[in-house]
């Protein structure tokens, strides 16, 4: 039986998916499209995981994006729909929960989108980057002709996509695409105790500041404001909230009878 090409497992709180076809470097087959979307549709649906790292497997490579022998020349012999792939991206699937990203080794295309469509992202001081894909006459379109720009100043997003260039972790900090830059053993480590962190507060709370974030950066002012409301008031009468109100009102009630 071939080995799981797409890796599930759960450490507390925090669901861990790792892609794990090492010897490829994690080059994505059609199949890895779907079980990624799958884990990442598993991963919302259970309420016992607060947050979710996404890495790959071996030192080499976080992913080098689609198979060039199988993904790639399906799409061009218009053999099926890129929006296929759209949960694998993130994208559609109402994935409020965060991901965290741990990239060691190349990201690279496909691999880069899939770094782009996560919340936070750790990665190793050697690993590379790039979206090469205007080289071969194609476009990045597992979401990020429209993330970029919206991630990274204009200016930076069109370096990225229209030079396709490789870029080092240190390019990539400077430009606030990524959060932290740490030598590669310690990155995963360091995004699973992100994730844990993240997962240790209000549920509610962490989803709908990102559900706010991915929702409202298109809409016109008032209308933002409008929808910052209603999530607001959603999770400030969540059950969560009550009872984190609670603890602050006792924990106000008893520094008050010490000083008394």
């Amino acid at each position: 039986m071939d080995e799981q090409q797409v890796l599930y497992a759960k450490e507390g709180k925090v669901g861990i998916i790792t892609l794990n076809r090492p010897d490829k470097l994690n080059a994505m087959s059609l199949a890895m499209y779907d079980d990624l979307g799958a884990a990442y549709c598993r991963a919302r649906d259970d309420d016992a995981v607060h947050a979710i790292v996404l890495t790959g497997a071996g030192e080499r490579a976080f992913s080098v994006g689609a198979d060039l022998l199988e993904s790639i020349p399906a799409l061009a012999e218009d053999r099926f729909d890129i929006s296929e792939w759209d949960a694998a991206h993130a994208k559609g699937i109402g994935l409020y929960k965060p991901v965290i990203a741990a990239v060691r080794g190349a990201c690279i295309g496909g691999g880069m989108e899939f770094m782009l469509s996560t919340d936070i992202r750790i990665v190793a001081e050697d690993a590379v980057f790039q979206l090469p894909e205007p080289e071969h006459g194609f476009v990045p379109a597992g979401g990020t002709l429209v993330r970029l720009v919206r991630q990274a100043s204009y200016a930076h997003a069109m370096q990225i996509m229209l030079m396709a260039e490789r870029m080092s972790a240190a390019d990539l900090y400077r430009m606030g695409i990524v959060n932290e830059v740490l030598p590669a053993g310690q990155v995963l480590e360091r995004a699973i105790a992100v994730a844990e962190r993240i997962a240790s507060l209000g549920p509610i709370a962490v989803q709908t500041i990102k559900e706010a974030a991915l929702t409202t950066q298109s809409d016109p002012l008032d209308e933002a404001f409008a929808k910052e409301a209603v999530l607001g008031q959603r999770a400030f009468t969540c059950d969560d909230a009550k009872a984190g109100l609670a603890r602050f009102v006792e924990r106000g009630r008893k520094r008050r009878e010490t000083v008394e």
